[in-house]
């Protein structure tokens, strides 16, 4: 996913100019009336606000996080992004399964005790959108998958598949149906011994959605919020319809290639294999795994969900990679505000709904 951004804005040039004038006594004005000059005045538009681009990148939850904004001047601009990048980092104190001190780490480890655990604003919004993606997909979407995502990246370490005994060990604590969410008390209870959270398919959109709305607090509303490819967009740049985007696409000659489409006020969420897999035997491995047979991919599919929230682009972009390209699109179809654009290995086909 690449995000490309206007380098010149158009500006209106000129602005009215003052003037002086005499009053005359034989022909005063009257009250509430206008003289002809400040009637024109009056008419005249104000010239726009010249606005500072400001780009700035931190290495948060994991990824590389950009954020793109432009603000009336640079020490605002500095302090928009400074403040968006804090709670992006208090994000990842809460949501990290990297981190042994964050909140989600925590809860992992009561799992099989029986214990409900009161949970934040933050942890509990996302384990709740979680938790609905994951009935809606049947789990293909499953953010108890932590025991398989775990067991992958060791294989991948060693570029082998995981031991038969150690992935069914891994799958016997894997199960959506078995993370316990009480509304009315806000706890949540991971009930099977060994169960481990992982919300690296939602909690990146989840984080841009949240510094975006940072930005715009701050009254910043033309920004651009990059979570390693999971992008949040706000309006556009000063003078432009839209943020230029690059998405995947499937040329006439059957190659794969970017085509940049303008967007404003979305998300936009990719997910395959192009950068994360292993290959043992021949077979090519991605780092999705289908939380439903323990498995990482190997169809070599590439997705792209464009969505009203990043958090919902983002989970939707991992729910349709495990779904496949008949029951994703379908899901898409069913989803509001959606689409989706799906491409096989090596451009082989693509199939687009809504995008």
């Amino acid at each position: 996913m690449g995000v490309c951004h206007p380098e010149r804005v158009k500006r209106v040039e000129g602005s009215p100019q003052g003037c002086s004038s005499r009053s005359r006594r034989a022909s005063p004005i009257p009250p509430f009336s206008l003289s002809p000059f400040l009637f024109l005045l009056l008419l005249t538009p104000l010239p726009a606000f010249a606005q500072v681009r400001y780009e700035e990148t931190r290495g948060l939850m994991g990824t590389a996080f950009r954020i793109v904004l432009y603000a009336p001047d640079s020490l605002q601009a500095r302090r928009a992004a400074g403040v968006a990048f804090a709670r992006i980092d208090t994000l990842d104190a809460h949501l990290s399964d990297y981190r042994s001190s964050s909140e989600l780490s925590r809860l992992s480890a009561t799992a099989g005790s029986g214990r409900d655990v009161p949970v934040g604003d933050d942890l509990w919004t996302v384990l709740e959108a979680g938790q609905a993606m994951a009935r809606r997909t049947d789990g293909a979407f499953d953010v108890t998958v932590g025991p398989l995502t775990r067991l992958w990246r060791w294989a991948m370490r060693r570029a082998q598949r995981p031991p038969p005994d150690r992935l069914s060990e891994a799958r016997r604590a894997v199960g959506y149906a078995y993370l316990y969410l009480d509304e009315q008390a806000r706890t949540a209870r991971p009930a099977p011994p060994g169960m481990r959270l992982d919300l690296g398919g939602i909690a990146k959109g989840y984080a841009a959605d949240a510094a975006m709305a940072v930005l715009r607090a701050a009254g910043i509303p033309q920004a651009l919020v990059d979570a390693g490819g999971d992008v949040v967009l706000g309006d556009p740049p000063p003078g432009a319809e839209g943020w230029r985007v690059s998405v995947f696409v499937v040329d006439t000659a059957g190659q794969v290639v970017q085509e940049e489409v303008l967007l404003a006020r979305t998300a936009v969420a990719t997910s395959g294999d192009t950068y994360r897999s292993v290959e043992v035997d021949g077979v090519r491995y991605s780092h999705i795994v289908d939380p439903r047979t323990g498995l990482g991919l190997t169809d070599r599919t590439l997705v792209t969900v464009r969505a009203p929230t990043g958090m919902l682009a983002d989970a939707l972009a991992s729910a349709v990679s495990v779904l496949g390209p008949e029951e994703g699109v379908a899901l898409a179809k069913r989803t509001p505000g959606v689409g989706v654009r799906i491409i096989g290995p090596e451009g082989a086909w693509s199939m687009a709904v809504g995008f």
